[in-house]
């Protein structure tokens, strides 16, 4: 696949727990990634078929057939990238999901945030291409370094703030909500204020030279959005 956004990489979710797919489905979409869910084995191999994901993200215990035999079933279909996940935190279930041709696995309960690293790392390793450098105007984000520049100069932003950043970015235009931004930068378990956004969009501001807030746009009761 050629470098492009994630609204182009579609993402299949298979799991019976409703709660996961619901919280996934939400989650990547957030991420601007095509999602698609099913409770069972053989769903996900119909779904597959027509939807043709980049990548499947595979519960070990499902109904009718399991992972593993949903794992090996679609490697017949096509060589789609595969995450695990399993609630059962056991060594051999990680070899055998490996053995048989996953990607990667991770096992519940798991943060989102981990869980959308190790997605960008399987895509990555696949060559399924996300751009790797964000930019507006003369602001430029890079996913791999992490290192964020204002023309020619540095900027140095603490973990939140190029987390934030790179969310307005990856979404130019478009208007972020407080609630999207908590939980895409402090997870959907996040219980606190949500005025950390505003201190923590506050100091972005301060560090990117936006102290007019052109750049970094609020949109009054609603959020945030990032103009060139």
């Amino acid at each position: 696949m050629d470098e492009g956004t994630e609204g182009n990489v579609r993402i299949l979710v298979v799991d019976d727990e409703p709660t996961i797919t619901e919280f996934l489905e939400t989650g990547l979409s957030y991420e601007g990634y095509t999602v698609r869910t099913v409770a069972n084995g053989v769903a996900a191999l119909a779904v597959a078929r027509e939807f043709r994901p980049d990548l499947v993200i595979l519960d070990v215990m499902l109904p009718g057939y399991d992972g593993f035999e949903v794992l090996q079933r679609l490697h017949r279909q096509d060589d789609m990238a595969v995450l695990m996940l399993t609630a059962r935190d056991e060594l051999d279930d990680t070899v055998r999901g490996l053995e048989v041709g996953a990607d990667d696995y991770l096992v519940k309960p798991f943060k989102f945030k981990e869980l959308l690293a190790r997605v960008r790392a399987v895509l990555r390793r696949r060559r399924i291409a996300l751009p790797h450098t964000l930019q507006s105007g003369n602001l430029r984000l890079d996913r791999d370094t992490r290192q964020v520049s204002v023309g020619a100069e540095t900027v140095h932003l603490t973990p939140r703030e190029f987390d934030l950043l790179e969310a307005l970015l990856a979404h130019p235009g478009q208007v972020l909500t407080k609630e999207t931004l908590l939980n895409r930068v402090w997870g959907y378990d996040y219980i606190g204020d949500t005025n950390v956004v505003e201190v923590h969009i506050s100091a972005l501001r301060d560090k990117i030279g936006d102290r007019d807030r052109q750049r970094i746009q609020t949109v009054r009761g609603v959020g945030y959005a990032i103009r060139g």
